[in-house]
């Protein structure tokens, strides 16, 4: 692959092989993001798991404490109270069996996030082929399948991401913006990576965190030591 002027610019500024502290990783994926867009920064892991065992799964979810910085849309399967409740909270889009049509028929996914209450999941599994290719299929897990509704968009609208290992043991996560300060980045990243860390199944064994990569969306990647968390 070949790569623009900006990216080997930025590529040399990182040591290549040395383990960088969060702190020194921050600082130099700011410097690294130099696209005319405001770029999202993301953690890569590589965690010493076999998804292959249902025991060995790490997924779950955390409020960063400053937010990702990106403007999320939020659907929201919901009949009577509980679709007006959704509604005062500020969901983008509340409905029931007309939302799974048009998401059907028309092929529509103006939304990023799709949150559903427990009596609706009948709905929702109707298009649950569709769902759940894109990552969008409500889930208790993530805590997008709650009869809390209100709480379910506060946290997705407030800074809450999904952390999920695919069948190779790597998940990728957004912590920010280029645009954030230092210091939000680094809080974002180590709230982050407490919640993987403790999210480390007991039938894991050896090293758990193989390897972590900061990057932004356009720029080289930066390698963390995973010893300092």
């Amino acid at each position: 692959m070949k790569h623009g002027k900006k990216y080997l610019d930025s590529k040399k500024l990182i040591e290549q092989g040395k383990l960088y502290d969060p702190a020194e990783a921050v600082n130099l994926v700011k410097q690294t993001g130099k696209a005319k867009f405001d770029e999202t920064v993301e953690l890569s892991l590589r965690l010493g798991v076999d998804p292959r065992h249902a025991d060995q799964q790490v997924r779950g979810t955390v409020v960063l404490p400053h937010g990702t910085g990106k403007t999320v849309r939020v659907l929201v399967f919901a009949k009577g109270d509980k679709a007006e409740e959704a509604r005062a909270a500020g969901a983008d889009y509340v409905g029931e069996a007309e939302l799974a049509d048009k998401i059907k028929n028309e092929n529509w996914f103006d939304f990023d996030v799709a949150v559903a209450t427990p009596d609706m999941m009948g709905v929702v599994g109707r298009i649950g082929r569709i769902l759940g290719p894109k990552g969008l299929m409500p889930n208790p897990k993530s805590g997008t399948v709650t009869a809390d509704v209100a709480k379910a968009i506060e946290e997705i609208k407030g800074g809450k991401v999904e952390y999920r290992v695919d069948k190779t043991a790597i998940a990728h996560v957004p912590i920010g913006k280029v645009s954030f300060e230092e210091q939000k980045l680094l809080e974002n990243l180590t709230t982050l990576m407490d919640a993987v860390i403790k999210a480390k199944p007991s039938s894991a064994k050896g090293v758990y965190l193989k390897s972590l990569y900061l990057s932004t969306t356009m720029g080289p990647s930066v390698k963390l030591n995973g010893l300092k968390f």
